[in-house]
């Protein structure tokens, strides 16, 4: 029977080279990539029937990267591989486009069952993000948000809060300079922003970077 063929998207080698070495003998990675861009970029050509992407990774994030995989390869299956314990971006994700839901600290069989379970059809959560899940649905506290951000928005807000320039950031969008100026100074005035701390704050409080 052929193996099933996986990426492994993560910014720290040691990390995603300890996943190759656990999944090989089972399964067949056929690239490990380090940043959201260079995900998409391989998932076009590879076509892979499984990604383990982590939400943290730079040029674009996780979350972002998910929904437009989805979009592009809707019969490939996605499974979150982070640290990050918070519901509300587990549910973000399980709504919009993942399968499963594992932590960096669960264990290896945990992992090999997640993605036993997701290429079977079925979905998998870590316990403790599971219980989360349920604790926030029971109380449905979660407060509504007047705006969103664009899709376009989180690309740009990502690249400045990491520090790039406008220049730098239109060069990776393939887009002008001025059109990075005016989603910067729309983001700034819509969400009361004041300094380029403060973007950098909001896009920490968004998920779109990580304090990792």
């Amino acid at each position: 029977m052929e193996r099933a063929r996986i990426v492994i998207a993560d910014d720290h080698t040691l990390v995603a080279e300890a996943f190759r070495m656990l999944l090989e003998p089972e399964y067949h990675v056929v690239k490990i990539v380090s940043d959201g861009r260079s995900l998409l970029s391989a998932a076009k050509e590879l076509k892979p029937d499984l990604v383990l992407l982590d939400l943290g990774m730079p040029l674009l994030n996780g979350l972002d990267a998910g929904l437009e995989l989805k979009r592009i390869l809707p019969k490939t299956k996605l499974i979150v591989l982070t640290m990050n314990e918070d519901a509300d971006v587990a549910s973000q994700a399980f709504h919009q486009w993942a399968s499963g839901y594992l932590l960096k600290k669960s264990a290896g069989a945990e992992l090999k069952t997640a993605i036993s379970e997701v290429l079977h059809g079925r979905s998998y959560v870590t316990p403790s993000v599971a219980q989360k899940l349920i604790n926030e649905y029971i109380r449905d506290a979660r407060p509504g948000r007047s705006k969103d951000l664009t899709q376009r928005q989180r690309q740009v807000l990502q690249l400045l809060a990491e520090g790039r320039s406008m220049k730098e950031a239109a060069a990776v969008l393939d887009i002008a300079v001025r059109t990075i100026a005016f989603h910067k100074y729309r983001i700034m005035e819509e969400f009361g922003l004041k300094t380029n701390a403060d973007l950098v704050r909001f896009a920490l409080r968004e998920h779109v970077i990580s304090d990792s």
